[in-house]
C-alpha cells in the first residue's frame, strides 16, 4: 500500500510540474536526486562496511557468547515460560546480544528463529506474553555502538558523529526499563485475558 502512495505522489508531482511549465526543472530533480542518492549510499556504506567488520570480529572473538552467557540469567527472569538452556533461551540471548553490538544484521534471524520458538506454545495466532515481550526488547533494544547513527552523522559532515553515543545509551537504557515493566504490569493486568496468553 505504501508503495502505491509513492507511486501515486511522484506521478502527481511530476504531472504537475509539467502541468505549470515545469518540465526542465523536474527532469533536473530527477538527475540530482539520483546522483545524491549515489553518492549517499557510497558515503554512508563505506562507514557501515568498517563498523560491520569491527563487529564481527567481536562476533568471531566470542565477545557475543559471552555477553549472551551474561545475559543467560537475565532473560530467564523476564522469560518466564522459556525454560532455561532451552533452544528458545538461546536464541533470545543471541538475539537481544546482537543488538546490544549493533549487529543488525545478524539480530533479524535470531529474533525471527526465536519468535517461532516461543510461537510453539501460541494459542492460534495470538501472541503470548513472552513474544510479545521479545518484540519489545528488539525494538526498544540497546545499543552499545549505534553505528547507523553514527554513520549518519558522519555523512552530513558532524565534527563529532560519536558524541551521541552516550546520550543514547542513557535514553535507550531508560526505555528499554520503562517498556519491559510496561509489559509485566499489563500482564498482570485483566488485559491478557482478553487477548495476550501467558506462556
Amino acid at each position: 500500500m505504501l508503495n502505491v502512495i509513492w507511486v501515486c505522489l511522484i506521478c502527481v508531482s511530476c504531472l504537475y510540474g509539467f502541468a505549470t511549465g515545469r518540465g526542465a526543472q523536474v527532469g533536473a530533480a530527477f538527475f540530482d536526486g539520483a546522483q545524491s542518492c549515489v553518492e549517499f549510499v557510497l558515503k554512508i556504506g563505506s562507514f557501515m562496511i568498517l563498523w560491520q567488520g569491527i563487529l564481527a570480529i567481536a562476533d568471531k572473538s566470542s565477545l557475543s557468547a559471552k555477553i549472551s552467557k551474561l545475559l543467560s540469567p537475565v532473560i530467564s527472569f523476564l522469560f518466564k515460560g522459556v525454560k532455561k538452556g532451552s533452544k528458545a533461551a538461546k536464541l533470545i540471548s543471541s538475539n537481544v546480544t546482537a543488538n546490544i553490538l549493533g549487529l543488525s544484521n545478524a539480530a533479524t534471524p535470531l529474533g525471527i528463529e526465536a519468535m517461532k520458538e516461543l510461537g510453539k506454545k501460541s494459542y492460534g495466532k495470538i501472541a503470548t506474553n513472552d513474544m510479545c515481550l521479545l518484540a519489545i526488547l528488539n525494538s526498544a533494544s540497546l545499543q552499545l555502538v549505534p553505528s547507523t547513527l553514527i554513520a549518519l552523522r558522519s555523512t552530513y559532515q558532524s565534527q563529532a558523529p560519536s558524541e551521541i553515543t552516550v546520550p543514547i545509551w542513557i535514553v535507550s537504557f531508560a526505555t528499554v526499563i520503562f517498556a519491559v515493566c510496561l509489559a509485566k504490569i499489563m500482564e498482570k493486568s485483566s488485559f491478557p485475558k482478553g487477548g495476550i496468553h501467558n506462556s
